[in-house]
């Protein structure tokens, strides 16, 4: 299944729902999951962004749906990255 990396900047109304912001999560997952993926991790990091979320979807489709989902309340921007894993890569390294 393929995964996808979503780099995340809270907006100042993403900064004001921080005490919800475990239920964000968990609203997230199911939202994910609904369409057929997983949540594979979130991460709060240091720098240019302010959470990384790491996500499985059944295809690039099902990723559009779920990051629409997402971004509905307006509390953050994404930045979303198609992953290839080491075994994807080394696969499409081997058809060169």
């Amino acid at each position: 299944m393929p995964h996808y990396v979503s780099l995340m900047r809270w907006t100042s109304q993403g900064m004001a729902g921080l005490p919800a912001w475990r239920e964000r999560v968990e609203e997230g997952e199911r939202i994910i999951e609904q369409a057929g993926g997983s949540l594979i991790g979130v991460y709060v990091t240091l720098g240019r962004y302010d959470v990384v979320e790491i996500f499985e979807a059944p295809d690039d489709e099902k990723a559009a749906e779920i990051l629409m989902r997402l971004q509905r309340h307006g509390a953050e921007q994404t930045e979303t990255l198609r992953a290839f894993t080491r075994e994807e890569a080394e696969e499409i390294i081997r058809r060169l």
